[in-house]
């Protein structure tokens, strides 16, 4: 595992801290979660741009004007 340095506002780290030992958990570990999602997130545009190609044959049935759009 590698040790990355980061800086923040003192009462921001406290309050992330607490957060952290709220929820049972170090701040430390609280991070490698964020971490883990953020770096998730680029899957997660692949596979939803992998979706819209698969769709490429829906057809919505053209285009709607504002008032049908809004019909009820």
């Amino acid at each position: 595992m590698k040790n990355v340095t980061l800086s923040a506002d003192e009462d921001l780290i406290e309050r992330a801290r607490t957060v952290a030992h709220s929820q049972h958990k170090t701040l430390n570990a609280a991070f490698r979660e964020w971490l883990e999602q953020y770096a998730s997130q680029t899957g997660s545009a692949q596979a939803f741009d992998a979706l819209m190609t698969r769709l490429t044959h829906v057809r919505a049935g053209g285009k709607f004007s504002r008032d049908e759009m809004n019909e009820r």
